[in-house]
């Protein structure tokens, strides 16, 4: 396999990368790109205002608050203004707080949350208006997903967070755009974000994952920031020796980073969660819940449950006997029972430690085994369910295949965002701002829609 180091000269992906997140403008977006865009923008202030409340939110408000520093940016879902390095990361966190944002397989992560808390932050403070705003998270949104597809699969494999590690590249490259730096600044702020990009899988289940997304968020803020000062940095650090791609994975794909996506652009195979979890769940989710609708089932004639899928899951979702209802997110087994029996898994209530204690869900989920096969399709999940009365019901699902009705798409998350939205903001507080969202590219300036974002 071809190495980084060894092959330098003949892809120059840095220098690439950075061209094509610096030229890019709202002008150069097609409709439907555009329309995605303020999906995200919705589901992204969907998740992180029911975010906001959560104790990782309060902690990392409340230091951010002792830190002080010029006020300039929203802290979602409060009424108190923050710098924006600050912003970035308190919003960053929150939005991936429920583990409940959007995922993108070529990034191998949730593209959103470590990007968009950046480039918003940004903009607040400079007075930026919708349109560029969208222009700067394609960009950025492009530039994850690119360098997701270079280093997959042994990146994750070894350990990263995807979210925590490209994040932070794409939230420099979103604030580089929007700060107009040209493609060689933009390369430096590149280079700037790769020396800060951390994250480990390891830290699933507790509040580091959620604090990963906001940390990228403020480091790529903080790389663009530098970068327009003059601060200097390597401008090829993505394929350079002792690089982002030879130090943190195996797998160095310069081809599959700078071809064209399936679609024309990546982010029109984003991916929303219906599912307030882990998204390696969500097949296995929606297998229980067709199985579910079979005449005549009954959780409790459940005699055992076998579920099928890729063994890369199991350094991700499978937390065997989860105890709280944050590691409930990650166990396949439950997740999987709680579908069976019937719960509602959109429900942010339903992940509790009262959940994860119930007995009769937990004789179910210890019913579950699960079986983890090599080289299984990532997004691809099987149930066989055996009955008491010697029936075997059995049912597959894809959860990686995007929406093509996007009309739909539109619908399911507006009803998402304000059943997240409204207790937070109120009902028509809630309706405002998901118009302003609607009407993005108009707004003169981003304040328009972040001063809707604070309880009245």
């Amino acid at each position: 396999m071809t190495t980084a180091a060894s092959a330098r000269a003949d892809a120059p992906v840095t220098a690439e990368l950075a061209r094509r997140a610096a030229a890019l403008r709202y002008d150069d977006l097609p409709e439907e790109v555009r329309l995605l865009a303020r999906q995200c923008v919705l589901d992204w202030l969907a998740v992180t205002l029911a975010g906001s409340r959560e104790d990782l939110s309060r902690i990392l408000l409340a230091e951010a608050d002792e830190q002080g520093g010029k006020p300039a940016a929203t802290a979602i879902g409060h009424r108190l203004k923050l710098s924006t390095q600050q912003a970035a990361l308190v919003n960053g966190a929150a939005s991936h707080a429920l583990d409940y944002d959007d995922v993108n397989m070529t990034m191998g992560g949730h593209p959103t949350v470590p990007l968009l808390p950046a480039v918003l932050a940004l903009a607040e403070a400079r007075g930026a208006g919708g349109a560029q705003v969208i222009a700067a998270f394609v960009a950025g949104y492009e530039t994850e997903c690119r360098i997701g597809a270079l280093v997959s699969p042994g990146h994750y494999a070894r350990g990263f967070h995807n979210t925590a590690t490209i994040g932070s590249f794409g939230a420099a490259a979103g604030a580089a755009n929007l700060l107009g730096l040209g493609a060689s600044r933009t390369a430096i702020a590149l280079g700037i974000a790769a020396t800060q990009a951390a994250g480990l899988k390891s830290m699933f289940g507790t509040m580091c994952k959620p604090l990963h997304a906001g940390k990228a968020a403020q480091n790529g803020l903080f790389a663009a920031s530098l970068a327009a000062r003059g601060f200097t940095s390597r401008d090829d650090v993505v394929e350079c020796a002792q690089g982002f791609a030879e130090t943190q994975s195996p797998d160095f794909r310069p081809e599959r980073a700078l071809a064209p996506p399936r679609r024309d652009w990546h982010i029109a195979d984003n991916l929303f969660k219906y599912h307030a979890a882990c998204y390696l769940t969500h097949a296995p989710i929606e297998c229980a819940r067709a199985l579910r609708q079979k005449p005549g089932f009954d959780p409790g004639a459940v005699r055992e449950a076998v579920l099928s899928l890729d063994s890369g899951a199991a350094k991700v979702c499978h937390i065997p006997a989860p105890r709280t209802g944050l590691e409930a997110k990650f166990s396949l087994r439950l997740t999987t029972a709680m579908a069976l029996a019937g719960l509602d898994t959109a429900a942010l209530e339903t992940y509790s430690e009262k959940t994860a204690g119930d007995p009769r869900l937990v004789g179910l989920r210890d019913r579950v085994t699960v079986d983890f096969r090599p080289n299984w399709p990532h997004t691809v999940a099987e149930l066989a369910v055996t009955l008491a009365d010697g029936r075997v019901l059995r049912a597959r699902y894809d959860s990686g295949v995007p929406a093509s009705d996007l009309a739909a798409q539109g619908r399911r998350l507006e009803a998402k965002f304000m059943s997240l939205a409204a207790p937070v903001l109120g009902g028509a507080q809630a309706e405002r701002l998901a118009a302003a969202v609607a009407g993005l590219g108009r707004l003169g300036s981003i304040a328009e829609l972040t001063r809707l974002c604070v309880p009245a």
